[in-house]
């Protein structure tokens, strides 16, 4: 046992550094620790992937279908028309964007709640002439703080609600079992963001227009297919085979109207203006090989890179993008997808190397060139998120009516005990789909799967650190540091032990690494398990220190302009704060029983 100890230890500690790393995805460094320790035994082969049939695992994932849900019933639309009566005053704006993203967190997925948001922000951002960077870090902590009031709000909550089932042969926690104590950190947490917190945050520049991030309009260039030249008859395709520069075609006017969006194999005629992007250095290349000749023309602009049918937008990489790791060379963005990719902004600030080679990561900004009616549905597909606000969903107010019935009634049931969740919240989603609230094409698009991955993976590892008898050792160590004073103390060192853990690996997997150690300390101290649990719970949500806690950091990096080490100046305040207020709330509610 001792050795089985040491050798779950041994791969925690390898599996936490290549969390922290970042070069391996998480999911897949959980599905490694998962068949290391059962290729050498401790996990018996019959129970190695008995996780991803785990409650846990199909509550997350339905929780997730009926997120989508909300979004496509026309709730927030309802909710943006709410607010465009309120003060155009842009502080009064912020105080409501930021409750608003805290209160739909409770119910939705909070990645999705902030999606949903950010884009208002920004607008709201822009029209003010402000920096993004004061309005997105608050909406993305703001979408944690929401996540601590429910059952569904984060998966730390689901996880622990059915660990608790499991473990202790007690009930699950409720639906708003969580809501005493985490209604009260989210509005401490929220208090201290809209008033104090915010002045912290660094105010990073070029975040206020597009042309202002990517520097697009000193890079464009109209040129034109002079009588005789030899490209006169020639497809994109050649043209762009033509030259090894960085050198795109953005669009094509042919006798005084804008053409529809260039395929590849669009043919150039005599006459032709073509407007490209590309720098000075290749430029000169580009005409030097090519024949063609330099207009003479105003000063372009983003504008005439758009018309009826063609769009420019930014959107974000988010955590689980196609994009990620990938350049827009070997994913052929233009001649698969027909889109250009016009530049890539990356901590606020634009790169200079040519995008096309640029290996995307999670949280960079691209400025896509594509169709109106195909640019969306391409940037859903690819895993990037709009950053300008998308068109409000007219449906009729029944529909609307109709979702959230069926929402609230998954809710009722899930509250009075009449289903367990997973089996609540399965239906509410299978209702959804049947409803079309959800399409087909977007059901497994609404689910994130590599945090699916990641908890059917780590579920069999969290118990294998409690039979090797690994988590009460761990718990032992506790005991005996904390243990003998008071128990708000220990309680203290558990949760400051988690928002360690939180910050440096995903919220699920420290919930499932800590919640056994919990539940070992409570044993030792003869106390109910149960503020012990909460305490991981609210601790696994409280990921504010790095852009690497959690997924709705990522996610505000790129277009708020943040560098890794701007996150906890604000953070870093706010969890000792949330500290604070924790411990005492739980004591208040969930007393230890000693």
């Amino acid at each position: 046992m001792v050795t089985d100890q040491a050798v779950v230890f041994s791969l925690l500690a390898v599996a936490l550094a290549l969390f922290i790393w970042g070069r391996w995805r998480y999911d897949l460094v959980a599905v490694l620790a998962l068949l290391f320790l059962t290729i050498i035994g401790i996990i018996p082969g019959e129970e190695a992937f008995y996780g991803f049939g785990h409650p846990a695992v199909i509550t997350v994932a339905a929780v997730l279908i009926l997120s989508r849900a909300l979004m496509n019933s026309g709730l927030v639309d309802f909710i943006v028309r709410l607010m465009g009566r309120i003060n155009n005053r842009p502080n009064i704006q912020f105080v409501v964007l930021v409750a608003a993203v805290t209160i739909c967190s409770a119910f939705m997925n909070n990645i999705g709640a902030l999606a949903l948001f950010m884009p208002i922000g920004i607008r709201i951002s822009r029209k003010n002439n402000l920096s993004s960077s004061m309005m997105l870090m608050p909406l993305a902590f703001g979408s944690l703080l929401g996540g601590l009031m429910t059952q569904i709000g984060t998966p730390p909550n689901i996880i622990i609600s059915l660990f608790r089932e499991e473990t202790i042969a007690a009930k699950q926690f409720g639906m708003f079992d969580f809501t005493p104590v985490g209604a009260g950190v989210a509005l401490v947490g929220v208090i201290f963001i809209v008033f104090i917190g915010w002045r912290l945050i660094p105010i990073r520049k070029g975040q206020t227009s597009p042309e202002d991030l990517f520097e697009i309009d000193n890079y464009l260039t109209e040129v034109y297919v002079p009588k005789g030249a030899k490209y006169a008859g020639k497809r994109l395709l050649d043209l762009g085979r033509s030259t090894g520069g960085d050198v795109i075609v953005v669009g094509l006017v042919r006798n005084k109207k804008k053409l529809p969006f260039l395929s590849p194999y669009r043919v150039f005629e005599e006459g032709d203006h073509i407007i490209i992007k590309a720098n000075a250095e290749d430029l000169k290349e580009f005409l030097d090989v090519t024949g063609l000749k330099l207009a003479e023309s105003h000063k372009l602009s983003t504008d005439d890179l758009r018309s009826e049918d063609i769009t420019v937008t930014e959107a974000v990489v988010t955590t689980s993008s196609a994009l990620e790791n990938q350049t827009a060379r070997s994913l052929y963005l233009r001649s698969i997808y027909g889109i250009n990719l016009l530049g890539i902004s990356r901590e606020g600030s634009r790169l200079q190397s040519r995008p096309d080679r640029v290996r995307f990561r999670a949280g960079d900004v691209l400025l896509l060139q594509g169709r109106s009616d195909a640019l969306m549905e391409v940037m859903s597909t690819l895993g990037c998120l709009p950053l300008l606000q998308r068109g409000l969903n007219l449906e009729r107010p029944p529909r609307l009516i109709l979702c959230l019935a069926v929402f609230f009634a998954a809710l009722g049931i899930t509250a009075a005990g009449i289903m367990p969740i997973q089996i609540a919240f399965t239906a509410a989603a299978a209702a959804m789909i049947m409803l079309g609230f959800v399409a087909f094409r977007e059901l497994y698009e609404s689910i994130d799967w590599p945090v699916i991955v990641l908890l059917g993976a780590m579920i069999p590892v969290s118990n294998a650190l409690e039979t090797t008898g690994g988590a009460r050792l761990i718990g032992d160590v506790i005991y005996g540091f904390a243990g003998d004073y008071m128990p708000w103390l220990t309680l203290g060192v558990i949760m400051a032990l988690t928002i360690l853990l939180s910050n440096a690996v995903n919220n699920a997997a420290a919930t499932l690494l800590m919640a056994p150690v919990a539940l070992n300390v409570a044993s030792g101290m003869s106390a109910s398990a149960d503020p012990f649990l909460m305490t991981v719970a609210v601790g696994a949500s409280c990921a504010f220190l790095t852009p690497i806690g959690h997924q709705s950091n990522t996610l505000v990096m790129g277009p708020g302009g943040y560098h890794f080490g701007d996150y906890w100046r604000m953070g870093l305040p706010l969890t000792i704060l949330l500290l604070i207020v924790t411990i005492p709330l739980i004591i208040m509610f969930w007393p230890p029983g000693l």
